[in-house]
């Protein structure tokens, strides 16, 4: 069965760093943009980062931006999300999420849940102030 498993969340003060994991099985990551997403209680699911399926491209939404950066490990078929000073705004559910692109999309274009082929189970971050 094709899995996306997250890992590496949990309760961190303000300022401080946290860094998640989406690891896929059974499917290889190559063909396909990653997204990371969130969502917070009694918010919708916003798209916070991607990296296309060939690496050459990444993009953040303007609230993380210089603070989160996404990176692949093909060898690894994971793809991370290393969150530095953080805030109590960044606190959510994060959940990663696969696109097999078949639209041509950039995948900041792609960077809604409707275009996503794969979703994982999701990661608690928690951010005290």
């Amino acid at each position: 069965q094709v899995q996306l498993v997250e890992s590496g969340g949990g309760l961190v003060q303000s300022g401080g760093s946290l860094r998640l994991s989406c690891a896929a099985s059974r499917f290889t990551l190559d063909y396909y943009h990653i997204g990371w997403f969130r969502q917070a209680p009694g918010k919708e699911r916003e798209g916070v980062s991607c990296i296309s399926s060939n690496e050459a491209y990444t993009y953040y939404v303007d609230s993380v931006k210089g603070r989160f950066t996404i990176s692949k490990d093909n060898a690894k078929n994971t793809v991370y999300l290393q969150m530095n000073n953080l805030k109590p705004e960044d606190a959510a559910v994060y959940y990663c999420a696969a696109d097999r692109n078949f639209g041509g999309r950039i995948c900041s274009v792609s960077l809604k849940p409707i275009y996503q082929d794969y979703w994982g189970q999701g990661t608690q971050v928690t951010v005290s102030s």
